[in-house]
């Protein structure tokens, strides 16, 4: 690739300029001249000198002035190298090329700024052996390296004419070289020279053009250089295509142009212009609309700017686009509300079953609502576990009120342009979705749900939750403002619902917006009922099946929820209930005989082996055993907190724990310590023991502060011998100062106790009124006890001495009884067959 032209360099030991000329004929390379062997060397930045080449050169490094001086006080030759990396100040042995140009110094000339100038002649290629000296100027021994000629005299010499040809082509084509360069070319008749001369001039990356001087074959030589020369002529043709292409697109959009304005022009006299007749349709629209002042203006605005628009533009259909969203838009179009709440109600209780709470504070928002006959109030948000029935709560109240029902999807959203749109004037620009459920709904007051709002990303593109501010606020949306739109829309009558699972995941101020309505999930009980009364009729119906084709009873159901989900909702039920009745589906095709109601051994030969199993309480009456209830995604769980010491010192916590669980065992440990005289045991005994805590199931991650009066417990036990009193559950976060703090999911925890065959519930006298809320059936059975001191925890929890050691003897009784009742029966059911 040639320079264009010569340019003048300003770093140090670089060329002037980039040589545009070679040898002349009576000054040529010298193939058999005799140099020494020993010479100073001198370093060059972004450039190769080559044999037959002059060009000229700054020098104002000081190590490089020295050896300039040193070479013209001594035969005027000096060995010139290249900097592999030109940044580099200070070059050394490592930093240069090994193969250079022998080099003769024409002319010396010394600037008035302390600069020198030497003009140098390339004549012989060589090879650098050693260095023999760095300071005060690098000094090297070298070799000279000769040449290996073509073989075939024939094919050089066209090789050579098709170089000669490229490269004329290139001069001719480039309009940046002067035409003195191919007077220039056509005065080189040697073949080397010429090689050379191009080399110099090509505009190459530096290892490439040192790659042309350490290649001794010539006809090799000449090949690289011809690749770069087809390279550089490929894509100044490349160029001149662009350039015809674009003078003829300027060209076609000229004459597309005016032959638009003569068919306008025959169009208008005949009478015949489609766009006109839309455009027309569109204006006949806009009279019946009913929408403010405002947007009727911009609708005219922009309706008589479209008119002065060539129909070809990409600006026309922009425009189109734009004056008839504004036409589809509802602006002033509403649904008549029917706030009959007894009819809500009824509607609720017949969708879903449960959330009594849930239900009673939808209703007591739609009143307020009714009664101030306006939106301005907050925004709901169901949250709760998957499979509640949040979103569904809202297409219920949709469906109560005689509102339209939107449901947009917000899980994984990043880019703040999806709920304020685009600007209008990009090709494919769209409102956002707001504005595009609405257009899509056809009015201004639908029971909007915005779906998994704690799921929404961000990225480079904006922050879509700082965009939802506007819309989820009652004192701004009446005024929202779309990017693609260009002016304000009024949201305020809508119904907006948000849906999330954990509430941690929402931007605080976009939760401070919202009124939270939690959906604890339903219990055993509550999932058979919604199972009998909706799902397995649902599923039935699904399946083509009719209701003496197949059924399942509660106790059936019971064991499907028991043993096959493992959830907070009823999604996983559902997916169960509906593998049943692809089993009898399947039965009922094949004309097979089978029993109508699904019986559990047909569950378990349909669904598989129970992958879940419920933890049943069983009384060991063995010290250092605690029984703490936890609040898990799924609902609530009993967790058996174990102990054991041994001799030694220090605490030991196993079982996947968290760091506040951890933290809890050890605040529990503090203040026993500080108060043994609660245990009955001196400070000698504990600090000679070493105590390891364990909570089963190791590969499930546990954490929470809900289990630190259990784990006191379980210390207290296992440091007195004292074993705490059976069918006895517990949970209550702990202080160092002995008191103990509420802790939530009281609800689920309960359930989860009466589940597994607990009678008493410690709890923090705080969370009574938690208790109070749950429904007395859940609750029958259990008694509570309520503190508010740690030390009342022992009290209760831990069973006196005398009992203790009885306690075994009564358990060994019971299991000889046990086991003779057991055998009784056995020899009953022999002598009966």
């Amino acid at each position: 690739m040639l320079n264009d032209m010569p340019h003048k360099m300003s770093n140090d030991d670089e060329p002037e300029f980039m040589p545009l000329f070679s040898l002349d004929d009576d000054d040529d390379i010298q193939q058999n001249e005799v140099y020494p062997d020993v010479l100073p060397l001198l370093a060059l930045k972004n450039t190769i000198l080559y044999p037959g080449v002059v060009i000229p050169i700054t020098v104002t490094r000081p190590k490089s002035i020295q050896a300039i001086n040193k070479a013209h006080e001594s035969g005027r030759i000096i060995a010139v190298l290249s900097q592999e990396d030109s940044r580099i100040e200070n070059p050394s042995l490592k930093d240069l090329y090994g193969i250079g140009t022998v080099a003769r110094i024409v002319k010396l000339l010394r600037m008035p700024d302390g600069s020198t100038t030497a003009i140098l002649q390339g004549r012989a290629r060589f090879s650098l052996k050693n260095l023999i000296q760095e300071e005060p100027y690098m000094l090297g021994e070298i070799q000279l390296l000769s040449d290996t000629m073509p073989s075939d005299a024939v094919e050089f010499e066209g090789m050579m004419s098709s170089i000669k040809g490229v490269a004329f082509q290139i001069i001719e084509r480039s309009p940046n070289i002067p035409n003195e360069a191919q007077v220039m070319l056509r005065n080189i008749n040697e073949p080397m020279r010429l090689l050379y001369f191009l080399a110099s001039n090509m505009n190459v990356k530096l290892p490439s053009k040192q790659q042309i001087l350490e290649e001794s074959v010539v006809t090799r030589r000449a090949e690289m250089i011809l690749e770069h020369l087809n390279a550089e002529l490929q894509l100044l043709e490349l160029k001149h295509q662009i350039e015809g292409k674009v003078h003829h697109e300027m060209e076609k959009q000229q004459r597309d142009y005016f032959l638009n304005q003569q068919l306008k022009t025959i169009q208008e006299e005949l009478g015949q212009n489609p766009q006109e007749d839309e455009l027309k349709l569109l204006a006949e629209r806009a009279k019946t609309k009913k929408w403010p002042e405002e947007v009727g203006k911009v609708f005219e605005r922009e309706l008589n700017k479209i008119r002065r628009v060539n129909p070809q533009v990409a600006e026309y259909s922009i425009m189109l686009n734009y004056i008839e969203t504004l036409l589809d838009l509802p602006w002033s179009e509403f649904t008549k509300d029917n706030f009959d709440i007894k009819k809500v109600k009824e509607v609720l209780d017949e969708d879903h079953y449960g959330l009594e709470k849930i239900k009673e504070r939808i209703l007591e928002h739609l009143a307020v609502l009714k009664l101030k006959n306006d939106m301005k109030a907050p925004i709901l948000c169901f949250a709760g576990p998957p499979g509640v029935g949040k979103t569904s709560l809202g297409a219920s109240i949709a469906k109560a009120l005689g509102r339209k029902y939107i449901r947009i999807s917000l899980g994984g959203l990043h880019d703040e342009a999806e709920i304020r749109g685009h600007r209008k004037t990009y090709i494919g620009a769209l409102p956002g979705r707001i504005i595009q459920s609405l257009k899509k709904a056809g009015t201004s007051n639908p029971v909007f749900i915005l779906d998994e709002i704690d799921k929404i990303g961000n990225s480079f593109r904006g922050n879509p939750s700082s965009a939802l501010l506007e819309v989820l606020d009652p004192e701004q949306n009446s005024t929202f403002y779309d990017n693609y739109l260009e002016m304000e829309y009024d949201l305020s009558k809508v119904m907006f619902i948000a849906t999330a699972n954990y509430l941690s995941d929402i931007q605080p101020a976009l939760l401070d917006r919202m009124e939270i309505i939690r959906l604890s999930g339903y219990s055993i009980e509550e999932k058979i009922e919604i199972a009998t009364r909706h799902l397995i009729p649902t599923q039935r119906k699904d399946h083509g099946l009719k209701k003496n084709q197949a059924s399942i009873e509660k106790a059936v159901v019971e064991k499907v929820i028991e043993g096959y989900t493992g959830e907070a909702g009823v999604r996983s039920l559902n997916r169960k209930i509906g593998a049943l009745m692809r089993s009898v589906a399947k039965k009922v095709a094949l004309e097979e005989k089978y029993k109508t109601a699904i019986s559990a051994a047909e569950v378990e030969k349909v669904l598989g082996s129970p992958p879940y199993s419920n933890d049943i309480y069983e009384n060991t009456n063995l010290p250092g055993l605690a029984i703490g209830l936890a609040w898990t995604s799924i609902g609530g769980a009993i967790l058996f907190i174990e102990c054991n010491k041994s001799k030694g010192s220090g605490l030991e916590l196993t079982g996947n724990l968290g760091n506040i669980m951890r933290e809890s065992a050890t605040t529990a440990l503090s203040f026993l310590k500080a108060n043994v005289k609660h245990l009955g045991i001196t400070q000698e005994q504990i600090d000679g023991l070493h105590l390891h805590i364990h909570v089963p199931e190791g590969s499930t991650p546990k954490d929470g502060p809900s289990a630190g009066i259990a784990m006191m417990s379980t210390i207290a036990s296992i440091l007195t011998d004292r074993p705490v009193r059976p069918y006895l559950a517990m949970t209550g976060e702990i202080t160092l100062r002995g008191k103990v703090l509420p802790v939530g999911g009281i609800k689920e925890k309960i359930l989860a106790a009466r589940r597994a065959g607990i009678k008493e519930i410690i709890l923090c006298k705080e969370n009574k009124k938690d208790v109070e809320e749950v429904e007395k059936a859940y609750v029958e059975g259990l008694t509570f006890h309520y503190v508010g001191r740690m030390t009342e925890v022992l009290e209760l929890a831990l069973l006196p001495a005398v009992i203790a050691a009885e306690a075994p003897k009564k358990e060994k009784v019971a299991k000889v009884a046990k086991v003779k009742k057991e055998k009784k029966a056995t020899d009953k059911k022999v002598v009966e067959k």
